[in-house]
């Protein structure tokens, strides 16, 4: 992949588990519901490269998950 390069996918999400979960979703979402995407042009004709280009471009980032709240996978 040579574009976005991963140091500037780093820059934004911090873990490689979770900037592959939130590309992954939004590449999903895109597909099924047929969005067009936040950026006004993209190098990627992918759904995923169009996810990553978005994280690079700081449209996309990681929600934080809330103190105190254990969630149904983590059990």
């Amino acid at each position: 992949m040579l574009y976005p390069s991963s140091d500037s996918l780093r820059k934004n999400i911090d873990s490689k588990y979770s900037l592959v979960s939130v590309a992954a979703k939004r590449a999903r979402n895109m597909q099924e519901k047929g969005d067009k995407g936040t950026l006004d042009r993209y190098h990627s004709i992918k759904y995923v490269g169009q996810a990553l280009e978005e994280i690079a471009a700081g449209h996309l980032v990681m929600k934080k998950p809330l103190e105190g709240i254990e969630y149904a996978d983590e059990k």
